[in-house]
C-alpha cells in the first residue's frame, strides 16, 4: 500500500509538457517486460548518441539511467524469468510505473532536442527541475524494487544497485555555462529598457558564437518558436507573456542586424502564409492573429476592448477611447450622434467577461487596465514592455534604412517585416510611421514586384488602424492615389483587397470621407470590387462604401460611380447584403438618392427579402432602407413598396420578434402606410401592433446611428 502511494504521487509531478505525463498500463501481463524492452531500446538508441545543445549533461545521466534499466529487462527476457508468474507483485508494480517514467523520459528528451535554443535557455531552471524529478522517480522505483527476490547474474545485480546509490545520492544540476548565457539573455533585455542598444559584437557573440543560430533562417525559426509560447502561455509559466514580447522583439532586431535582409524571403508564398510547423505546441503561429468579433472591438478604435464601459446613450466603448474622446470636448456619442446626458462611465462587466472567456480560448493575452495593487511584482512584470517598445524602435529604424537604400529584394523584405511588425499594438504602429516607414512604402506601392507591392499596401493598412497614422497617410502627397491604383489594378486579388480595406480604415475619420470620395477613380474600383470580387474583397468593399455613404455630400459622387447598382446588387449575395442594405438607407436619405434606387427593379424585392430571411442586423437595415425610401421618395415610393407581396406580414413579424431598432422602424414605416390611403385596406391593423415600439424623436433622425454600422477591421 505504502508504494502505491508513493506512485501515485509520482503520476501528479508536473511536466514541462503541454500534456499530462500518462500512458496506459493495462499491457498483457506476458508482454509487458517485452514492451518495456522494446520501448528503452528505441529510446536510447534515438538519443544516445544525440547532441544536445543544451541540458547536455542532465540529458547524459538521464539515458545512462535507462541503459541500466535496459540491460535489467534484457536479462529477464534473454533468461525466461520475465514471465510475470515469476516475478514479486512488487516488481510488477515497479514495471508499470517504469513504463510511465519511459514515456516521460521520451517527452523530456524530445522537449530538449525539438524546442528552440532561446526557449530551452530561457527555461533553463524548470528543465533541470524536471531532469531532477525524474531521477527522484527513478529513485523511488528502485527503492522499491525487489532486487534480492529476483534471480539476476552479479553483474546485472551490480549495475542496478550502483544505480541505487547514484539515484539517492543525485542532486539538482544546472549547468553554469548555460545559466550564464541565460542571464546575459536577460542583460540585454535590461539594456533596451533604460535606452541603450546592445554592442553589435556582443550580440553576434551570443546569437552566432554561443548560441550557434548562424543565419536568417534559424533566427526566424526562433522568434516563431518564441511566439508560439506567448500564445499557449500559461499564467505559471515564467517568464511572463510581457517578458517573452521583449524578448521577441530583441531576437527580431538581431535577426536583421546580424543577418541583414538579403535572402531568400521572396519565395515565401503571398500573404506570408506559412506551412504548419510540427512540435511540442499544436497550435500554430497564425493562430495570435486573430479576427477579433465586431462586438468586442471599441468603436472608436476599432481594437480589442481592455476596459469596455457603457456611456449615457448604451453604447459601449473601450475606457480609454472614450475618456479620450470626452477630454477633447465632445458632448456627443461616437456613434449615434446622440447628445450625452452625462459623461458617467459604467463598467460593462457582462461584456468583459465574454473578452476574457474570448481571448483565454483563442490564446490571445488579454491585460485589463483596471489598476491593481503597485507591488514589486506587477511593477517588475511591466518593466519589458519598455524594453519590447525601445527594441522594437531599434528594429523599424533597421526597415526604414532598408527601405530606402536597399536593393529591391531587400526592400520587398524590409515591407513584409514592417507589415508584421505592425500586426499588433498601437504602440508597434506609432513606432514605425515616425521612423518615416510611410513615404518609401508609398513608393513600393506602385512596384512590378507583386510580393513588395502587397506587402506595402497591407503594412499601410496595418498602420492606418492607429488614429494618428491615418492623418500621416492622408497628408501624404500622393499616398491616397497610390493606394486607389492598387484597388484598380493591383497585381494580386490580396492587394486589391486589402487597398479596399485601408479606404475602408481610413474614411473612420469623417473629414476624410469627401476626400477619398472625390478621389479620381476611388468608388468606381470599390464598386468593380464588390461585383466581381472574392468574398473577403466584396466585404472590404462594401464596408468602404458604407464608410463613404454616411457622409451626405457623396451621393451623387456614389450615383455616378454606379456604386448604388452594386449595392442594390450585393443585396442578393449573404456575405455582404447586410452592409449593402445599410449603405443604401444612408443614399436613400438624398431625394436624388432615392430616385435612382426607386429605377433599380429589384431594390425593393432584396430589402423584401432581407426582412424575411436576413440576420437580424440585416433586417434592421432593410427596414432602415425602406422607411427612408418612402419618406424622402413620397407617394410614388410608397406605393411601389405597398405593392411587394406579403409586406404586412413581414412587418407584423418584426413589430413583435424583431431587435429594438428593428421594431422602431418597422412601427414607422406602418404609420407611413397608414397615412396612405391606398394602404388602409392592408396595414389598418398594425396599429396594435406597433404602440409598444419607442417611438420617440429619434425616428425622425438623420444621424449614421440609424443603421448598424460595420466598425472592425483585421490586421494581416
Amino acid at each position: 500500500m505504502a508504494s502505491a502511494a508513493i506512485f501515485s504521487s509520482l503520476r501528479r509531478r508536473r511536466s514541462p509538457s503541454l500534456e499530462a505525463f500518462l500512458a496506459p498500463v493495462d499491457l498483457p501481463e506476458v508482454a509487458l517486460i517485452q514492451t518495456l524492452a522494446t520501448l528503452l531500446s528505441d529510446l536510447v538508441s534515438c538519443y544516445s548518441n544525440n547532441v544536445f545543445f543544451f541540458q547536455r549533461r542532465n540529458s547524459r545521466y538521464l539515458i545512462r539511467k535507462l541503459e541500466v534499466f535496459l540491460l535489467l529487462l534484457e536479462y529477464l527476457r534473454g533468461s525466461g524469468s520475465g514471465s510475470m508468474s515469476d516475478l514479486p507483485s512488487a516488481a510488477v508494480l515497479c514495471f508499470k510505473e517504469l513504463y510511465l517514467l519511459i514515456y516521460r523520459s521520451k517527452i523530456l528528451l524530445d522537449y530538449c532536442s525539438q524546442s528552440s535554443k532561446l526557449w530551452l535557455l530561457l527555461q533553463n531552471h524548470s528543465i533541470s527541475g524536471h531532469f531532477h524529478d525524474l531521477n527522484q522517480e527513478i529513485s523511488t522505483i528502485l527503492d522499491v524494487f525487489p532486487i534480492k527476490e529476483i534471480n539476476l547474474s552479479d553483474d546485472v545485480r551490480e549495475q542496478v544497485e550502483l544505480l541505487q546509490k547514484q539515484a539517492r545520492k543525485a542532486k539538482l544540476y544546472v549547468d553554469e555555462s548555460d545559466e550564464n548565457l541565460r542571464l546575459r539573455f536577460y542583460s540585454f533585455l535590461n539594456e533596451f529598457e533604460h535606452g541603450r542598444i546592445p554592442n553589435h559584437a556582443e550580440l553576434r557573440l551570443f546569437f552566432v558564437e554561443r548560441l550557434g543560430i548562424k543565419d536568417a533562417k534559424c533566427c526566424r525559426s526562433e522568434i516563431e518558436f518564441l511566439e508560439l509560447q506567448i500564445v499557449n502561455h500559461e499564467g505559471d509559466i515564467e517568464p511572463t507573456a510581457s517578458v517573452l514580447n521583449g524578448f521577441v522583439a530583441i531576437t527580431r532586431y538581431c535577426r536583421f542586424l546580424l543577418f541583414g535582409f538579403e535572402e531568400d524571403e521572396l519565395q515565401l508564398p503571398f500573404g506570408n502564409k506559412k506551412k504548419p510547423r510540427k512540435g511540442l505546441i499544436a497550435r500554430e503561429i497564425a493562430d495570435t492573429f486573430l479576427t477579433i468579433p465586431k462586438d468586442f472591438c471599441c468603436p472608436i478604435s476599432l481594437e480589442l476592448m481592455r476596459d469596455p464601459v457603457i456611456i449615457s446613450t448604451g453604447q459601449t466603448y473601450d475606457r480609454s477611447s472614450i475618456a479620450r474622446w470626452m477630454e477633447e470636448g465632445h458632448c456627443t456619442c461616437p456613434k449615434t450622434g446622440q447628445t450625452l446626458i452625462h459623461n458617467r462611465l459604467v463598467p460593462n462587466r457582462a461584456l468583459r467577461n465574454l473578452i476574457m472567456q474570448w481571448c483565454t480560448a483563442h490564446g490571445v493575452p488579454y491585460n485589463p487596465t483596471e489598476s491593481t495593487d503597485a507591488s514589486a511584482e506587477t511593477f517588475a512584470a511591466a518593466l519589458p514592455i519598455k524594453a519590447a517598445t525601445e527594441a522594437n524602435r531599434a528594429t523599424a529604424t533597421l526597415f526604414i534604412q532598408q527601405l530606402a537604400n536597399g536593393s529591391q529584394g531587400a526592400q520587398t523584405v524590409a515591407a513584409r517585416e514592417v507589415r508584421l511588425l505592425a500586426k499588433t499594438g498601437k504602440e508597434n504602429r506609432a513606432i514605425i510611421a515616425e521612423a518615416g516607414a510611410i513615404p518609401h512604402l508609398q513608393k513600393l506601392l506602385s512596384s512590378s514586384n507583386p510580393v513588395a507591392q502587397e506587402n506595402s499596401v497591407t503594412a499601410m493598412l496595418n498602420l492606418s488602424i492607429y488614429e494618428k497614422n491615418k492623418s500621416r497617410i492622408i497628408d501624404e502627397d500622393g499616398c491616397l492615389g497610390s493606394i486607389i491604383e492598387v484597388l484598380r489594378l493591383g497585381l494580386t486579388t490580396e492587394a486589391r483587397q486589402n487597398a479596399a480595406a485601408t479606404l475602408f480604415s481610413l474614411s473612420a475619420v469623417h473629414d476624410y470621407k469627401k476626400r477619398i470620395a472625390d478621389q479620381g477613380g476611388a468608388v468606381e474600383a470599390l464598386a468593380e470590387l464588390l461585383r466581381v470580387g472574392a468574398p473577403r474583397g466584396k466585404k472590404d468593399a462594401v464596408t468602404a462604401l458604407f464608410n463613404l455613404a454616411t457622409h451626405s455630400e457623396n451621393c451623387v459622387r456614389m450615383i455616378e460611380a454606379g456604386a448604388v447598382t452594386a449595392l442594390v446588387r450585393a443585396l442578393e449575395d449573404e456575405g455582404v447584403a447586410e452592409e449593402a442594405a445599410g449603405a443604401l438607407a444612408l443614399i436613400v436619405r438624398q431625394p436624388i438618392g432615392a430616385e435612382v434606387v426607386g429605377k433599380e427593379e429589384t431594390a425593393v424585392a432584396g430589402l423584401i427579402s432581407m426582412m424575411r430571411c436576413g440576420t437580424p442586423r440585416g433586417k434592421e437595415n432593410a427596414i432602415a432602407a425602406l422607411l427612408e425610401f418612402c419618406r424622402t421618395g413620397g407617394a410614388a415610393a410608397t406605393k411601389r413598396v405597398l405593392k411587394a407581396p406579403a409586406l404586412a406580414g413581414l412587418l407584423q413579424t418584426l413589430l413583435f420578434t424583431g431587435t429594438k431598432r428593428a421594431r422602431r422602424k418597422a412601427a414607422s414605416l406602418a404609420r407611413v402606410f397608414q397615412r396612405c390611403e391606398y394602404a388602409s385596406l392592408h396595414f389598418g391593423r398594425l396599429g396594435v401592433g406597433y404602440a409598444f415600439a419607442d417611438n420617440s424623436a429619434m425616428n425622425n433622425s438623420s444621424l449614421p446611428g440609424d443603421v448598424s454600422v460595420p466598425l472592425s477591421i483585421s490586421v494581416l
